[in-house]
């Protein structure tokens, strides 16, 4: 498993995360399979949100993070072999977003308790607050830092400059955000492949432009949720009839390095630069397997833009 440097830390991350949101409905074998195999492959890397979970029938808030210590049940050696990071600031009912310091003290204590751990490794902002005031973020990082209770902090969708007004408080390092991004959801990338040239959708510079060169120059790791959907909660792309061109190079590239299409669409993002871990979703234990197998594929340059290409993104 390929790794990659955590933030402004000298600690090294896998490159693949796995990703817990829909852990609530698996019995305690299926997560436990799910853990064991991730740990096999060199995911020892896992992410959550205290949303995670809430519209499961008979669910709530922090339920997926309570149903993971509850399968696993990790010895305190164990837990120190592993990362957990969680999420917080999404409100269920009625919908809506809060930093305030009380929510996300609050937020991270019950994570505590529903993983069954003294500290949480990593904790990130899940989508921005347009209502937030970035002294009570501070205030509450400061907190759970103060406390032991937290010992990294990061965001997730946030932009350049939303990040940047929290960091006109917030005196410890951003290490991640957690964004968009697939083949073909690609705008943070694609953007800039066809900056300058009038008349092109990709031309316009919207407000999430240039997150990923800002994420490099500021040593924020980038973490891909979503990393083969088609687009917004819209399905994957793989064998969809609208990415038949995208699935011809996947297949080809895939019998080149005699692995599966989904280990060439997680190498189309490990192999950035940018050193972009790439967090999964899937409860199934194969899937796992078969998207870790693209952390190391050392695709070539012309093979990345190919698959930018074949995804529908200019190249000019």
């Amino acid at each position: 498993m390929k790794t990659v440097p955590f933030g402004h830390t000298d600690t090294q991350v896998p490159s693949i995360i796995a990703g817990m949101m829909r852990i609530a409905g698996s019995s305690d074998e299926q997560i436990r399979e799910l853990y064991r195999t991730a740990r096999e492959a060199g995911i020892d890397f896992f992410d959550h949100a205290d949303l995670y979970g809430f519209n499961h029938p008979g669910g709530g808030t922090h339920l997926c993070e309570r149903r993971f210590a509850e399968a696993l049940q990790l010895s305190s050696s164990e837990r120190e072999q592993v990362t957990l990071q969680t999420k917080t600031g999404i409100i269920a009912d009625p919908w809506g977003y809060d930093q305030s310091y009380d929510h996300i003290v609050n937020s991270a204590e019950e994570s505590l308790k529903a993983l069954n751990t003294d500290y949480l490794d990593v904790l990130l902002l899940h989508r921005p607050d347009a209502l937030v005031e970035p002294e009570e973020v501070a205030r509450a990082f400061d907190h759970l830092e103060s406390s032991g209770k937290v010992r990294a902090f990061g965001v997730s969708n946030h932009t350049p400059r939303q990040i940047d007004l929290l960091k006109t408080a917030v005196t410890q390092p951003i290490v991640a955000n957690q964004v968009q991004l697939s083949l073909t959801h690609a705008a943070i990338i694609a953007q800039g492949l066809t900056s300058n040239m009038t008349g092109f959708e990709g031309s316009i510079t919207r407000d999430g432009g240039g997150i990923v060169d800002y994420a490099r120059i500021n040593k924020i790791t980038l973490q891909a949720w979503s990393p083969f959907q088609k687009g917004f909660q819209d399905g994957v792309f793989f064998d969809s009839p609208d990415y038949a061109e995208l699935n011809e190079e996947l297949a080809r590239l895939a019998d080149k390095y005699q692995v599966t299409p989904i280990a060439i669409a997680s190498a189309w993002i490990t192999r950035h630069p940018a050193g972009i871990q790439v967090v999964l979703g899937t409860t199934k234990p194969q899937r796992v397997t078969d998207a870790a197998a693209g952390s190391e594929i050392p695709l070539t340059r012309g093979e990345w833009y190919g698959l930018v290409q074949a995804a529908g993104h200019n190249v000019p």
